[in-house]
């Protein structure tokens, strides 16, 4: 009997590998001969090397390391592959995403109460009525010009910014700097994004999670809620606002989780959702006949195009993991579009069904940190989808989409569709 000699691993760390897209058929090697599988971590686009992490494929293990946060710390090290500063990490342990339970617990009870049920469905016909505008104006404005347009600039991009500022109470005037903010912290990465890095005294760009480059956004979070309690509304920071076991620095920390999170979420499922709709006209046929429904659509489209690509725990004691044995201190990073596509879990993984039942994705994590804003962002999607649908007959590539430089968020920067 002959024994197969194992592939070698693939790297799945460089985040330059995924602005050409997202490597599927590593990942599947990764899942049959490497479940949890050492990357190095070399210096890359200016940034440090680091020490090396464990990477998670399985669905399986990705969910067990997601939900066991007492093996697999979000505290320990934080949640991005690349170490923050050690000077840095007490401040970065302040946000939610940062903490594990009970700590974790205390904070997203707080932050829950400002996601009433009935507030979300309030702005649940706003969106409808924006995502129509947009779509609308958008076409318009290509079919004037040379047939084309860019869904990315001029929808989603604006969709989910729009969306997020009402939810928050951002006032219009001040809409721009959400997107701002945005961009610097999650296309550090990416060269067209971030534009010249801030650099440090040794000539090291800066890490965009640190104090020097959130004061900006802090400031501003400050005098929000300050002008919201003198002129409460319904929307979650005026909540925030007013909750007295709130800390002036746990508020600054929320406002920068929700505007971070709360946009690239939708901003990056968004177009991901439209690009693998154009490359199966069929299922798009199918979703405007009323052959599939919008939900499982969402929920499939979510399963395709996760918006995060990767969460990093580290290993708070020594464990093993799919037979490896782990170290107390060690990276352990989870990948969500490998899980998605795990043929353990997923029939036909590679085949985008439309009415997949049941479909349980990770896209949105799983165990304590589970999106919070979860639900506002399938209806944000709901909502959009259905005017895609309404308003263009099929949906059509007019050029190769241009991806975000990251190992992070797997955003989608230009979309170019033929308008009919």
């Amino acid at each position: 009997m002959t024994v197969r000699e194992r592939p070698p691993v693939p790297d799945v760390f460089d985040p330059r590998r995924y602005g050409i897209g997202v490597p599927h058929d590593d990942y599947r090697v990764l899942r049959e001969d490497h479940p949890v599988a050492w990357q190095e971590e070399p210096e890359v686009l200016g940034w440090p090397a680091g020490p090396g992490f464990w990477a998670v494929t399985r669905h399986t293990d990705v969910v067990r390391v997601l939900k066991d946060g007492a093996t697999y710390s979000s505290y320990v090290g934080a949640t991005q592959i690349r170490d923050p500063d050690p000077a840095d990490l007490p401040f970065i342990r302040r946000m939610m995403l940062n903490q594990d339970p009970p700590q974790h617990g205390r904070l997203r009870r707080l932050v829950s109460r400002a996601f009433t049920p009935g507030r979300i469905e309030r702005f649940a016909s706003v969106a409808r009525e924006r995502a129509g505008a947009l779509l609308a104006g958008a076409l318009a404005a290509a079919r004037e010009g040379d047939g084309t347009v860019d869904l990315v600039a001029a929808v989603t991009d604006e969709y989910a910014l729009l969306n997020l500022a009402d939810l928050l109470g951002v006032p219009e005037s001040d809409r721009g700097l959400l997107l701002h903010w945005t961009r610097r912290v999650i296309g550090y990465q990416d060269p067209d994004e971030a534009g010249t890095p801030v650099l440090d005294a040794a000539g090291k760009p800066v890490d965009p999670r640190s104090p020097a480059m959130l004061e900006d956004m802090f400031a501003y979070a400050q005098q929000l809620a300050a002008h919201k309690r003198r002129h409460p509304a319904d929307d979650v920071l005026t909540t925030l606002a007013h909750e007295a076991e709130l800390a002036p620095a746990e508020l600054e920390m929320f406002f920068f989780l929700l505007t971070i999170a709360g946009n690239d979420t939708v901003r990056s499922a968004a177009p991901g959702g439209l690009l693998a709709l154009a490359g199966h006209p069929a299922g798009y046929a199918a979703l405007r006949a009323g052959a599939a429904g919008l939900p499982s659509a969402v929920e499939e489209l979510l399963r395709w195009h996760p918006p995060v690509l990767t969460f990093r725990r580290t290993a708070a004691v020594d464990t093993e993991l799919a037979g490896t044995r782990i170290r107390a201190g060690d990276k352990v990073v989870v990948f969500h579009a490998s899980a998605n596509r795990d043929e353990r879990v997923f029939a036909d993984p590679g085949r985008l069904d439309l009415t997949r039942s049941p479909n349980p994705h990770v896209s949105f994590g799983d165990g304590p940190h589970v999106c919070l804003g979860a639900h506002f962002a399938r209806l944000q999607l709901r909502r959009l989808y259905a005017e895609v649908l309404r308003a263009l007959p099929e949906a059509r590539l007019a050029a190769p989409p241009a991806r975000l430089v990251s190992n992070f968020i797997n955003g989608i920067k230009s979309l170019r569709f033929e308008v009919g």
